[in-house]
C-alpha cells in the first residue's frame, strides 16, 4: 500500500494536476522505462488497494467527462432496459461515427443522476473497466491514464503511491 493519505477532494486533486504536469510527465518517461510487467503488478496491486477506499458515487466526474464507446450488444441492451426500440434508443442517447463507432450523445452521461448511474447493472464495458488499471501495459498506455490524474480520486490515488513504491525522484 501507501503511506500517503487517500485523497478525495475534487479541487485539491484538480489543483494538483496543474501543479504536478512536469513531475507527471518525467513519471511517465520514468514507467515506460521499467520492466512493464513490474509496473503492471504494482498497478493491479495499488488499484485493489485503493479503489474500495473510494466512494465512486461521491464524485461521478467520469460520467461527467469521458466519451463512451457503446458496442452493438450493449446498444441492443439498452434499447431492451429503456425498453424503446433501437432505432429510438440511438436517436435519442446515441452517435454513430462515421466509422459505424456508437458512442453516447452527450457529456454528461445521460444516466448520471445525483453521481449514480441509472443503468449501473447494465452499465457499458468502458464505464466497467475505468478506470483500467488493473488492464496490461498500463506503460503503453499511461500517457491516457494520466489524461484521469485530475479527475478521478483513483487514477491520481494510485498514481501517487506508485511514485512512492517505485521511489520516483521528480528532480
Amino acid at each position: 500500500m501507501s503511506t500517503l493519505p487517500i485523497q478525495t477532494d475534487l479541487a485539491f486533486i484538480e489543483l494538483q494536476s496543474h501543479l504536478k504536469v512536469a513531475e507527471n510527465d518525467k513519471f511517465k518517461d520514468f514507467l515506460k522505462g521499467q520492466p512493464h510487467y513490474l509496473v503492471d503488478e504494482l498497478a493491479v496491486e495499488l488499484n485493489a488497494a485503493i479503489e474500495p477506499l473510494i466512494d465512486c458515487t461521491t464524485c461521478g466526474n467520469c460520467c461527467r467527462s469521458l466519451m463512451i464507446t457503446v458496442s452493438s450488444t450493449e446498444a441492443d441492451r439498452l434499447a431492451l432496459v429503456l425498453n424503446k426500440s433501437l432505432t429510438q434508443t440511438k436517436a435519442e442517447y446515441l452517435e454513430e461515427s462515421m466509422g459505424g463507432q456508437l458512442v453516447i450523445n452527450t457529456i454528461p452521461c445521460h444516466f448520471l443522476e445525483c453521481n449514480k448511474c441509472t443503468i449501473y447493472e447494465d452499465r457499458f464495458a468502458d464505464c466497467r473497466a475505468f478506470p483500467n488499471l488493473h488492464l496490461p501495459e498500463l506503460s503503453k498506455r499511461i500517457f491516457a491514464t494520466l489524461m484521469h490524474y485530475g479527475r478521478c480520486p483513483i487514477v491520481y490515488n494510485v498514481i501517487e503511491a506508485m511514485k512512492e513504491r517505485t521511489n520516483f525522484m521528480a528532480v
